[in-house]
This record gives C-alpha cells, structure tokens and sequence, in this order.
C-alpha cells in the first residue's frame, strides 16, 4: 500500500515514510492509495482476539511495509502492558438501543491514548526502516487531550524529542496540570495566547517555514507531528469501531450484518474520520452523527456544504471540541471530491476562510454523516440526567455527543454507540457543576475530583490522582508569533 497527499501532485511514499514526514511538502495530508476491506472471513478471525491481537491484524493491512510479528509485539505492549484498566476500549450498555465505546481507559484518560500509546513504537520502527539518522522533533497542537496522551507515549523515547503547543486558556484546569507536570528528559510544553486554532495554524506554519526547517536540519533534527494529521496518530483509530462491533456481536448484542450508527464528539475530525474508514473498509455501520459544541462548524457544513469559519469563536464546558479549522476533514474531501478540488477549497479556506462544495458532493457525505449540535445548558443537563437514570458519569464532550445519541434513538428506535472520549474526572469541575455540587477548594486544583468522587461513590483515576504534589516543570505563555523561536531556544 502506498500514501499520497490530499492535494494530489507529489510521489507516493510507504506507510513508514508517510509516519515520519507527517504531513506532505504541499501541506496536504497522507492518506492511502486504496482502501483494504473487511471480508467476512478476517471479521470471524478478529471476534475472539483481544484488542491488541485485533490492533495488528487491522493495522498490517494499512502498513503492510512493517514487520507483522513485530507490530503485534508493539500492539501487546501498548494495550495489555498495564497502561490500560478496564480493557483498552469496552463497549458498555447504558440502556435501549443505547451503548458508550469508553475510550479513556489508558494512562491520560482520554481517547487520544487509543493511538498514542502505540504511535511512537510506529515512529521509532519508521525512523530505523527508513534509515534515519537525524532526530525527530515531533510537534504537536493541542485542545487538552492529545498534548498530555503525546507527551506521555513519547517521553525519553530514543530519537525523539517532542514539543507541545497549547492554549493558555484553552484547556481545563487538569489537562494544564497534566501538561505542566510531564516528567520526561526529550519533553517541552509552550502555552500560547490564543485558542486551539491559532495553535495549530502556528504548528503549520512552522511545518511550511524551508528556513526554520533547513536551520533544524543543520542542528540534527527532522520535524513530524504527533497530530492526527499524522497518519500514524489516525490509523490506530480505525481499529476501535471495529472492535467495537466485533464486541456487540461477541455479546450478542447485534446480529452479524446488522448495521449501527455512531455518534462521535467532534471538533478536529480526525476521531469521526477513523469510523468512515472503518466504514469505508465494510464495517456495517449505518449513519455517523457528528455531535458538535456551540461551536458548530462542523453541524452547519454538515446542512449546507458551507464551510466558513469567519465566525464567533466560543469557550466551552467540552474545550477539546472549540475548534473551527477540522484539520481531517480535508481528508474526507479527498475521497469525496479528488485531489485537485481538495486542494482548491483549502486554497479558498487559508485565503478567505470558508469554502463551498458541490451539491452532489453534499448528498454523498450526508449519505453517511449527519450532524448535531449541544449547547452549553444542554450539555450539562445531559451529565445530570445520565447519572439519574443510570448512575454513570459522563464528561463534557460525551455528552455532547449522548444528547444527539438519544435523539437519533428515540427518532429511529435504532442502535446508537456513543464514542466516549474522556473520563469525567478530567473536567471534574464542570461535571460537579452539572450535578448541582459546589467545590469545597480542600484540595487545591484537584478539589474537583476529590469532590466528585465523595459525591458520586466512584473512584479517582489513578493517573489523575498522582498528580497531587506533583511539581510544575512549565510555565508561561507566549504570542503566537514566537512559536518557532521557542523551537531553537
């Protein structure tokens, strides 16, 4: 299988030098040259696997140049070495038709360590296939989740240096703590005056800059990203609707065949993407909803084909979510509209903004996508009424994605799996909040979780918890414009 960019025009490359480059020399991003598919046969062979048994055979078919012995190796250490409780990604029924994927099960309670806890091992491996001397600087953006998940995969692994960019006000108070605190001797974190969009223009910027990257090359380093815009970040994500799927059938909760919807909070597209191509390889699935904050880009592009993010940016209760440039949906516009128009409308997005698409290229991604907002009052009312009725927390962006979830159930008395992206803990606050609890500020910043977890009788994640004492190793926050010399300091 070869890679090539969304935008069309340059060579081909291996999935291993896709992984290293991280994103194409004309900014576009990797994506493979065909699609493999889910045969019957290989969907009975993945039922009876374990998750990381499931990671490799699904991952060999996209990076068919790695060593298959060697990526199961890699999947066994990433999900069946301790870093994951409760199993790395369980489905969990919470009522009719009704079911969570809990993805938040790993080191940094949040999703992003479905791919990051494996991604180095490919980054490593795609250094020593490629021949690579040079060491990797990865660079990454971050909305909360993926620059904690990042650090953590990445920290004093051989050949590798990593820097995170992150809005100073942009994330919850423990993914700052999080971040702040990361132990690790190749590891640096830069808050930034701005929001996520600004981190992640500023990171592409840097990408785009010969100079910055020919003052690196001089000094030993290579950049890539740790961003989903890396295909390395974005194919282990696939493997997650599969299994899930595999599990409801394993359960009997579903008949081989039948086809489910899912509903994903969305913000960056790179999670909802991963279940097109899940979708796209044969995975029954009937419907994405694409559950937006009032932030809602993405629902409104999903009504009109209309992608315009000159708009009022908001601060929310779900920040991983405050986006209004969704990096991964260029990749669904490759399959949907070729390269050549892919590359046109993001032309039009970086100079104007916004950018429009063909009426029949808006009836095929609603064939598959709808999409659905939650705003601020509803999103907290969701947290409140799925602990009433079912006595389980949720977090701020899986409930946004829930409310949409139980609409689309009601309506259509069809099954629906909410894609559940971070423990509550890690927006303690706001959760309390939703349940009508006041902070009693005992514990410092982590007096939200002590809170709620005295309130609600469940259990502090132990990678929360350890945060208590910990010392703050980064501090302060710089203009978006002094990116790239925070790179050479």
């Amino acid at each position: 299988m070869k890679y090539v960019s969304t935008r069309g025009g340059i060579e081909t490359l291996s999935s291993a030098m896709a992984i290293k480059k991280g994103i194409a020399d004309n900014g576009g991003l990797y994506v493979p040259d065909h699609i493999p598919l889910l045969t019957d046969t290989l969907f009975e062979k993945l039922v009876p696997m374990s998750y990381a048994e499931r990671a490799a055979e699904i991952l060999s078919l996209f990076l068919d140049d790695y060593d298959k012995t060697s990526l199961l190796s890699d999947c066994l250490r990433a999900y069946e070495s301790g870093a994951f409780t409760d199993g790395a990604a369980p489905t969990v029924r919470f009522g009719e038709n009704k079911y969570v994927l809990e993805l938040f099960h790993g080191p940094t309670c949040a999703f992003k360590d479905m791919a990051l806890q494996i991604m180095p091992r490919l980054l490593s491996r795609a250094l020593k296939m490629t021949g690579e001397k040079r060491t990797a600087y990865i660079l990454v953006a971050t909305s909360g989740d993926t620059g904690k998940a990042a650090l953590e995969g990445y920290r004093d692994v051989e050949g590798v240096r990593i820097k995170v960019f992150y809005p100073e006000d942009g994330v919850s108070d423990i993914q700052k703590l999080q971040m702040s605190t990361q132990e690790g001797g190749n590891v640096s974190v830069q808050a930034i005056e701005g929001n996520f969009d600004d981190a992640q223009n500023g990171v592409k910027k840097i990408f785009a800059d010969a100079e910055l990257n020919a003052e690196l090359r001089g000094k030993g380093y290579i950049l890539t990203s740790a961003n989903s815009i890396n295909w390395g970040r974005l194919a282990p994500q696939i493997v997650y609707y599969i299994s899930s799927y595999a599990d409801l059938y394993k359960q009997g909760e579903i008949k081989l065949g039948e086809k489910i919807t899912f509903c994903v909070p969305t913000g960056n597209f790179g999670n909802i993407f991963a279940g097109y191509l899940a979708y796209r390889m044969g995975l029954p699935v009937k419907r994405f909803i694409c559950a937006s904050n009032m932030n809602n880009i993405l629902t409104d592009f999903l009504d009109t084909g209309v992608y315009d993010r000159n708009r009022e940016f908001y601060q929310t209760v779900s920040p991983s979510m405050d986006i209004l440039i969704s990096s991964n949906l260029e990749r669904l516009l490759y399959f949907v509209s070729g390269p050549r128009k892919t590359a046109e409308y993001m032309k039009q997005l970086s100079e104007t903004g916004r950018y429009g698409i063909s009426a029949n290229e808006l009836s095929e991604i609603q064939s598959v996508f709808t999409g659905g907002y939650t705003d601020e009052e509803e999103t907290l009312s969701e947290i409140k009424t799925v602990f009433k009725e079912t006595g389980k927390l949720i977090d701020t962006h899986t409930a946004v994605a829930y409310r949409q979830a139980e609409k689309y159930a009601y309506e259509t008395g069809e099954k629906v799996v909410t894609v559940s992206t971070a423990s509550p803990y890690k927006f303690a606050a706001d959760v309390l909040k939703a349940l009508g609890k006041k902070q009693s500020f005992t514990h410092g910043a982590l007096s939200p979780l002590y809170d709620l977890s005295s309130y609600t009788g469940t259990e502090i994640p132990a990678p929360l918890a350890k945060l208590e004492g910990k010392a703050i190793r980064f501090s302060g926050a710089v203009n978006k414009a002094d990116m790239p010399a925070t790179l050479l300091d």
